[in-house]
């Protein structure tokens, strides 16, 4: 029915029971923990204009709070987590251990240069092109190898760059139209 209706048009029910009035121990428990609650803010402003008495609180009591001396690892793990740099620190700690991803082998001719986190992308450089070529074969599993250990979607490409020559040396003897020895490599 509407709320617009005459109060005579509602059909006649039951009607509606009464909460129970409180007993006088459920009005003592009502104020006794309202008290309870007074007395505590109450503490806890005498408790902070003390400390501003003090000297801002400078020293730490018998309780733990955020003043105190923290682990080493506990703090680094916080500062990683407070400035967001977890997925850059664990793709740094994949960096250290390239050798044991990609194997001794590989390790040794290619080594990761750097990560762009907002291409998501590792940046590999090898020594030679055959190395970068075998790096390229097996990059599909490398992306997948790295994504199992710092999370889905953390890796998205690996790129490989090809070696860089010797330095161009400019004199009697290059040929022209050449472009020096970096015209075999890449």
């Amino acid at each position: 029915m509407s709320t617009d209706e005459p109060a005579h048009n509602k059909a006649p029910g039951p009607a509606p029971e009464k909460a129970p009035e409180p007993s006088g121990v459920d009005l003592a428990r009502v104020a006794l923990r309202a008290a309870k609650e007074q007395a505590r803010a109450r503490g806890d402003a005498a408790r902070q204009k003390k400390q501003a008495r003090r000297g801002g609180g400078l020293r730490s009591g018998a309780r733990a709070d955020g003043r105190d001396p923290m682990a080493l690892g506990a703090a680094i793990n916080r500062l990683l987590t407070e400035r967001g740099w977890e997925t850059p620190a664990a793709v740094g700690g994949v960096m250290g251990r390239w050798p044991e991803i990609v194997g001794e082998d590989l390790a040794k001719h290619c080594v990761p240069q750097r990560y762009d986190e907002d291409e998501r992308v590792l940046v590999v450089s090898c020594d030679s092109t055959a190395w970068a070529t075998q790096l390229r074969h097996l990059a599909p599993a490398l992306v997948a190898r790295l994504n199992e250990d710092l999370g889905h979607g953390t890796v998205r490409m690996i790129k490989v760059l090809n070696p860089g020559g010797p330095a161009r040396r400019y004199g009697p003897l290059r040929a022209p139209g050449s472009s020096g020895p970096g015209d075999t490599y890449g």
